[in-house]
């Protein structure tokens, strides 16, 4: 034994060492503070052992690295530039001192190996791959960049353009495309891996293979010409600028430092890398990405434990098969768990499996299924119109029309031809599951089961627990959705749950504005400028005039005080209002607050409609001009509060539940981390008072709750620390 530690050990077999990376009491490596100490020590051990002729790093777990401890970044960064330079400087000595050992070195890349986990890899002179591994540099997708050397080693190894589209892209790249690319050197079965990579150390040290030159290319300027470097620098910088917008500057950033040490040596490059990783981790963008991870990772345990509890569900079903019950029929069986797809007509049970064909044809099509594949997978949906089949369903999803009266005969129907311990969910946006619970005879159950649309992209689903609902519902309910590839999050019942409660002050705000004169085209521009994926006017489109109507409705019934006037005020029609009352229902029959006409693919793109406008403009009570922060804050501050007030009501768990289901559920901007998060970041005290100068002129929905002045007051916030790293 050369070394032992807590997470790594290093052994001896004759003359070749072996440092293996097992972090005890957990099930997965990760590269925390204490283990990046411990593999300092560790190759100081293994530099004083005299005699050794290779080294050879493994995993003894599942996966190889999954990457740094995230856990640790916040506190990390808000202890300044000038300490994160000297980390990475620290970590880069560490890294070196393997690049640097006087004998070959190979890593078995047994699993996963991602961020720290890849840049630890980068350093051996040569690579062995599982077939099954993955590789990559996620980093961006924080809002930083790889800062252990990858910016530096990858383009030296695979070329500045692979490099760039691994590192900018944050991509998984599996076994084969990194030897395309020659990120590894040989892919070879599990089982053959260690056998491998012992073979490549004998090849280096009988001179097969040249292991200096390999570490030299890694340690010198990158072979580029300037009309090369021009070329592969500039054109990306554009073209990622473009894919990755305005408010995520980390991947043009890692092109910049990639460019920037291409002339350098390693020790000249490593330090450029260094400056510019802990210029990233003090933007507010890389703190929101990095709190975005660690809530998805509160959701994720929080889910976890609910399956744990949870009854297996082998076989579902779904009642009523249109567009929703098609999209809900394919989500499970793509993922493994068979449907029946239930309607009384023919023609809807047509319609579903149609919807189901195309989206296992769009998989075929981007080769993610074979025909074969598509053909067993849609095996697992079976049409029928009868319940003959019902008997042996351990839960039934109900996507019949939002209808509390169709809902309850179709629910009080199927309870009657289910087993005893069959769990009924209905995918109802807003109607009271206690209400839809009234006339069942097992309302413990019964829970909600709110998919978005489309069901195949939205990853959010609401699991709603009613007065009677049972643990046991929840726990299968969750199970279910994870199942399916869904994140769940449960909530309390109220009219609209957490996300349709939350977005409807938001569409509050706009007819708002909309009736103070304000021009609806220019509201959608400022807001996807602020980084929601679309404007208002343009949501409201998507989700349908009728639907938003009868939400609104049922909002205005639940919380009178605030949201009674979203659809008008009683003499005054809202924007809303006019465009339904007008049959302008938005992209489901081609007119709303836009026009809109197919495009190439088939995909409806709106275009400007001078109808529209006037229709607006009639039911404006004034004519005023707003700037850019008037509408933001008139837009944000009613959707900001009303998600105060779900964690005050207890409709959701926690800050963290909060701001993962507006994320997942109705695109808020994620870089700037979700509503409580843009609150914490604006400050409690500054937004009390925002909220207050809109609330006399606008009505109680801008109006503070007495628990948040209090935050306020105390100097409070809704993550426990200050918002700014």
């Amino acid at each position: 034994m050369i070394y032992q530690g807590n997470a790594i050990t290093v052994t001896r077999g004759d003359d070749i060492a072996t440092l293996t990376f097992d972090l005890k009491d957990e099930s997965v490596n990760k590269l925390s503070s204490a283990v990046v100490a411990e593999l300092d020590d560790a190759v100081k051990a293994i530099r004083a052992e005299s005699g050794l002729k290779g080294l050879m790093l493994t995993s003894a777990k599942e996966a190889f690295i999954v990457g740094a401890d995230i856990t640790e970044f916040q506190g990390m960064f808000g202890k300044g530039s000038d300490f994160l330079v000297e980390m990475l400087e620290r970590v880069h000595g560490i890294f070196n001192a393997i690049e640097d050992l006087p004998f070959p070195t190979v890593t078995a890349i047994n699993g996963l190996a991602l961020g720290g986990g890849c840049e630890v890899l980068l350093t051996t002179d040569f690579r062995v791959m599982s077939d099954q591994a993955q590789i990559g540099l996620p980093e961006t997708q924080l809002g930083i960049l790889p800062g252990w050397g990858g910016c530096v080693r990858l383009p030296r190894l695979i070329g500045a353009d692979n490099a760039i589209e691994w590192i900018a892209g944050g991509t998984q790249n599996r076994a084969d495309a990194a030897l395309k690319v020659g990120a590894v050197d040989a892919v070879v079965p599990g089982e053959e891996l260690e056998a491998a990579a012992l073979d490549i150390l004998a090849r280096a040290n009988a001179g097969e293979l040249d292991y200096r030159a390999r570490r030299q290319e890694k340690c010198q300027p990158l072979t580029l010409g300037p009309i090369e470097q021009m070329m592969a620098f500039e054109t990306a910088k554009g073209y990622v600028a473009g894919k990755a917008g305005p408010h995520y500057p980390a991947p043009v950033e890692a092109i910049k430092v990639i460019q920037k040490g291409a002339g350098e040596e390693r020790a000249r490059a490593q330090a450029i890398e260094a400056k510019a990783f802990a210029k990233l981790a003090l933007s507010d963008v890389a703190y929101n990405l990095v709190g975005l991870f660690l809530n998805d990772q509160v959701v994720k345990k929080k889910g976890a434990r609910f399956e744990k509890q949870a009854r297996p569900v082998r076989q579902t079903a779904v009642l009523g098969a249109g567009i929703m019950g098609g999209g809900i029929a394919y989500q499970s069986a793509s993922k493994g768990t068979p449907i029946l797809m239930k309607d009384i007509k023919e023609d809807a049970i047509e319609l579903g499996l149609k919807e189901a064909r195309k989206l296992f044809a769009k998989q075929v099509e981007r080769k993610k299924l074979t025909t074969e594949q598509m053909a067993e997978k849609l095996s697992n949906i079976r049409p029928t119109l009868s319940y003959g089949d019902f008997g042996n369903v351990d839960l039934v999803v109900e996507a019949v029309v939002e209808n509390p009266k169709v809902k309850d005969a179709v629910l009080t129907e199927v309870e009657g031809r289910v087993g005893e311990e069959t769990i009924l969910a209905s995918n109802t946006s807003t109607i009271s599951i206690t209400r839809l619970a009234q006339n069942l005879k097992r309302p413990e159950n019964f829970c909600g089961m709110h998919f978005f649309n489309p069901v195949h992209r939205m990853p959010l689903v609401e699991v709603i627990r009613g007065e009677k609902t049972s643990d046991a519902a929840v726990a299968a309910t969750v199970a279910y959705a994870r199942a399916m590839g869904k994140t769940p999050i449960v909530v309390n019942d109220c009219p609209g749950f957490l996300v349709n409660r939350v977005l409807f002050p938001y569409f509050g705000g706009f007819s708002q504005l909309m009736a103070q004169g304000a021009d609806f085209q220019r509201v959608d521009k400022v807001m996807e400028k602020f980084g929601w994926p679309m404007g208002p006017a343009y949501l409201l489109d998507v989700v349908g005039m009728d639907t938003a109507v009868h939400a609104g409705e049922v909002m205005a019934e639940g919380f009178p005080e605030r949201m009674g006037s979203l659809g008008g005020d009683g003499e005054q029609k809202s924007a809303i209002q006019a465009m339904f009352e007008n049959d302008r229902l938005g992209q489901k029959n081609a007119r709303g607050f836009y026009a809109y006409e197919e495009d190439r693919k088939g995909k409806p793109k709106k275009v400007r409609d001078e109808a529209a406008i006037e229709l607006v403009k009639g039911v404006a009570r004034e004519s005023r001009e707003f700037s850019d922060e008037e509408i933001i804050s008139r837009m944000m501050v009613p959707l900001c509060l009303e998600t105060v007030r779900c964690l005050e009501d207890d409709i959701v768990g926690s800050p963290a539940e909060a701001d993962m289901a507006l994320i997942y559920g109705i695109g808020f901007p994620p870089f700037r981390g979700g509503a409580l998060r843009y609150i914490d970041a604006m400050g409690v005290d500054a937004f009390v008072k925002l909220a207050d100068g809109l609330a006399e002129e606008l009505g109680p929905l801008y109006a503070p709750t007495e628990k948040l002045r209090a935050m306020a007051a105390a100097g409070e916030t809704f993550y426990g620390a200050p918002a700014q790293a």
